[in-house]
């Protein structure tokens, strides 16, 4: 019992980084400018499309090699729908926003289906198996998220309090009229804010491939869930949507040993509804 028990708490540890970096995604690009990006669970199954389905399987590249070209493939889409999309958003009313992104999805969904085909498929190889430590079992998956996602929030929070970018980064998000007055370049800004959270969005790809197949529908409720770790942990706090991703993710696989497995989903979205009812700053109660 208390294997099974640590083996859950791992495994939604793992799932809890993959939702507090959906959420950390949102947090960046809301923060830049002002815009919700309902877009982000199709730009999460692009990076996944173009690491699988181009670069390992379409060229035959070495995972390493192939990581790295996904991600900088992947920021460099991010620069170019920052500045046809999100700059030109961000004086709009929110209902455009929204409608824009979502739309910004389907058009990703539609040439994901059009470039790579509607078929399924798995990366060979990638972060398969599991280690065995004492009579618990983990899976070198779940093991690779929980240290790539820790590895990835610390470089971010360096990347914001330690160089010029960053701390640019934090002033457009406290105040972007303020900034843009002090001399800061705003839409540079938010360039490099989206650049960054595609980086994001591929990697969680990456983490979850081997999780999941690679389809067009793969992250849809990872985006969801992430979007609701954003809102428990206070949304538009970094620090919150971390906090709010292990919730989640400890909450939802604890609440499979006594629900049955097909209601493990639902227990994120009551999470949210009970948040926004009672506490909805989130835990943390910051919204910056």
């Amino acid at each position: 019992m208390v294997g099974i028990l640590i083996q859950l708490i791992v495994s939604g540890i793992a799932m809890g980084f993959i939702y507090a970096l959906v959420g950390i995604e949102y947090t960046l690009i809301w923060n830049a400018s002002g815009v919700l990006n309902f877009s982000h669970d199709k730009l999460i199954t692009l990076g996944a499309y173009i690491f699988g389905g181009t670069y390992i399987i379409g060229l035959g590249m070495g995972y390493v090699p192939g990581i790295i070209l996904s991600l900088i493939t992947v920021a460099l889409i991010g620069l170019v729908i920052a500045r046809l999309i999100f700059i030109p958003l961000r004086n709009m009313t929110m209902i455009y926003t929204i409608m824009a992104t979502v739309m910004l999805g389907k058009i990703i969904i539609e040439f994901i289906r059009l470039f790579w085909g509607p078929v399924p498929f798995s990366v060979p190889g990638f972060l398969v198996g599991t280690v065995k430590v004492g009579g618990i079992v983990i899976s070198i998956a779940n093991i690779a998220i929980i240290v790539v996602a820790a590895v990835c929030v610390g470089a971010l929070q360096l990347f914001l309090y330690k160089t010029k970018p960053g701390k640019a980064m934090r002033c457009v998000a406290q105040n972007r009229n303020a900034s843009q007055l002090m001399g800061i370049d705003v839409k540079y800004v938010m360039m490099i804010t989206v650049a960054i959270s595609m980086m994001i969005c591929c990697l969680i790809g990456l983490l979850v491939s081997p999780l999941l197949n690679i389809s067009t529908t793969m992250s849809n409720m990872i985006g969801l869930k992430g979007f609701a770790a954003g809102v428990i942990g206070g949304f538009g706090y970094l620090p919150g949507a971390i906090i709010g991703g292990l919730v989640i993710g400890i909450v939802e696989n604890l609440a499979s040993m006594v629900l049955p497995s097909v209601y493990k989903d639902i227990v994120a979205f009551v999470l949210l509804v009970v948040f926004l009812l009672i506490r909805p700053k989130g835990i943390t109660g910051k919204t910056r």
